[in-house]
């Protein structure tokens, strides 16, 4: 079993759903009372959150990268970034080190394409709806992401970062995302993304008709495959 050197904190929140999901599986195929082999080094989010703020992602990458050259030290085989929006910052971390980091969009595309697939609807923070380091890298595997308009986004990126990440689920804004994926669905969405890693705490696979691939759960069990592999 290969040992996965885990970036969290990014919210804790969704941190703890890989921790559970990831031994759950390890154990499920293992039995007994085998879990995974994990280092996690857990990030203060706040300095991640004033960075985004500031649009300075060359530092994020920085702050990332040394997470990572910790993990590596360590004795991590590869890394997991336990977020969808700092993958925007992934080159910089793998400068950084000589192990390989499992990318969250590779493992969602993926999955997507073995259900024959080929448009779905992205939801995540402003920045992964609309600076195309996730789009584009779902384009180049042949999957196409509609997202919403604006103002949509707008609401989404508050419900995350105001209330998810403080692990507060509110009725009207599950509302909100319902109202979201039928307006994507009109947009020919044929299933729905969830490329936040706390939207799963408030949408659910009954919440839609549409397919939802939640990348907090593909890529914790992508990383199970790559650790039992």
């Amino acid at each position: 079993m290969q040992t996965i050197g885990i970036i969290g904190g990014m919210s804790p929140e969704s941190t703890v759903l890989y921790y559970q999901a990831i031994n759950r599986e390890t154990n499920r195929r293992l039995g007994g009372n085998r879990s995974a082999k994990i280092i996690l080094d857990s990030v203060d989010f706040e300095d991640i959150v004033r960075l985004q703020a500031a649009g300075d992602w060359a530092a994020a990458g920085q702050y990332l990268a040394a997470s990572a050259r910790k993990l590596q030290a360590a004795g991590a085989d590869f890394l997991l970034l336990t977020t969808n929006t700092m993958h925007k910052v992934t080159p910089a971390i793998k400068q950084a080190v000589r192990i390989p980091l499992l990318h969250i969009v590779d493992a969602t595309a993926a999955v997507i394409k073995r259900q024959g697939l080929h448009t779905v609807g992205l939801l995540g923070t402003r920045f992964t709806m609309s600076d195309g380091f996730y789009t584009e890298r779902m384009a180049a595997q042949g999957v196409r992401c509609v997202v919403p308009g604006a103002a949509e986004q707008d609401e989404i990126h508050r419900i995350i970062f105001e209330e998810l990440c403080r692990n507060q689920i509110r009725p009207e804004s599950a509302r909100c995302f319902q109202s979201v994926i039928r307006g994507l669905q009109g947009q020919g969405a044929q299933g729905i993304i969830l490329g936040c890693t706390e939207i799963c705490l408030i949408v659910h696979e009954a919440d839609t008709l549409l397919p939802v691939f939640d990348s907090t759960a593909i890529h914790a069990l992508a990383a199970v495959e790559a650790a039992l592999g």
